[in-house]
């Protein structure tokens, strides 16, 4: 099979990406394409023969001389296909500020497409919704995450006013942004709080507002995964149960906060397994939602706790 016409396309991809970028690193590039150190290698020596001025530095990664720009390029039918979910999850999942930056950009890239492709994107464009089950962002506030790009970029701290699910009135606090995730529905963002001397997590639609300051960040924070990981370290508690055929299939989305592990059919039963990290408080508390159509097989502490919510409920009512 020739290779030469495989290899031509990812040189090109390589030049893209690194135009797109400071510093590229070369297992970054071996990673994306799929190929040793070695043909990274080899690629970058056929650009700089080419007369592309790269420069590198060992243990540091290539870059594109400053001042150094190609033309736009072509994109592919399924590129621009991408751009309509793209564009459209923009408009409904990210702030206002954010969502007109890329309707911009996007203004820029339909005006570089052939006829054709204008024409296959209008026919799909107004056929794609994309559709919000709760707003993600508090009124008061309604540009938070392109705020909090910004602060993360210029390593800038943020003045936050936020109300937590328990308090009956919000704080002001000064944040180091560390960054930004999207989890059960929702944006959050994770950052060093002076006001509590540690790492917090922060849902969007509970704060009531957001300014950038000119204070630097007193502390080298690690990477967002660093501290969403430690997560992980949290011991987990086996858990069973044993729940109707009928119910289980209801329980699809939301049995993965839960850290579910695995499940079999028992004589018409399904049975779940979880490695558990809260059967204190939320995992039985979800468990009785669908309770009267389940059992808890193990352990016997998450029975006992699940009994003292039931028990706790009937005084209510009584």
């Amino acid at each position: 099979m020739d290779e030469t016409p495989k290899r031509f396309d990812r040189i090109v991809a390589i030049l893209i990406q690194l135009q797109s970028k400071k510093i590229v690193k070369a297992q970054e590039l071996a990673d994306r394409f799929e190929v040793s150190l070695r043909t990274i290698y080899r690629d970058i020596r056929t650009l700089e023969a080419s007369g592309v001025p790269i420069y590198s530095e060992a243990g540091v990664g290539y870059a594109l001389m400053e001042g150094y720009r190609l033309p736009p390029v072509m994109f592919t039918r399924e590129e621009v296909g991408s751009f309509i979910a793209a564009e459209k999850l923009m408009q409904k999942f990210t702030d206002p500020a954010l969502g007109s930056h890329y309707a911009s950009a996007m203004y820029k890239l339909k005006s570089v497409l052939r006829g054709t492709d204008k024409d296959w994107l209008s026919n799909i464009e107004s056929r794609v919704v994309m559709q919000t089950a709760e707003p993600l962002f508090h009124d008061k506030s309604p540009n938070t995450l392109s705020v909090l790009f910004e602060s993360i970029a210029e390593k800038k701290q943020i003045i936050l006013c936020y109300k937590t699910a328990e308090a009956e009135e919000p704080t002001n606090r000064n944040i180091e942004p560390v960054g930004v995730f999207h989890d059960h529905n929702n944006w959050y963002f994770l950052g060093y709080c002076h006001l509590r001397k540690d790492y917090r997590q922060f849902r969007t639609d509970r704060i009531q507002g957001i300014k950038k300051t000119e204070c630097d960040f007193t502390i080298e924070h690690d990477s967002l995964e660093t501290y969403l990981n430690k997560n992980e370290t949290i011991p987990t508690i086996k858990v069973r149960i044993l729940i109707e055929k009928k119910i289980a299939r209801y329980l699809e989305f939301e049995k993965k906060y839960h850290g579910f592990v695995s499940e079999k059919e028992i004589d018409g039963q399904i049975e779940m397994t979880f490695m558990c990290r809260d059967i204190e408080s939320g995992f039985p508390r979800w468990f009785l939602m669908f309770g009267d159509y389940a059992t808890i097989l193990e352990p016997e502490i998450l029975k006992v706790r699940t009994l003292e919510l039931l028990d706790t409920n009937r005084q209510r009512l009584l």
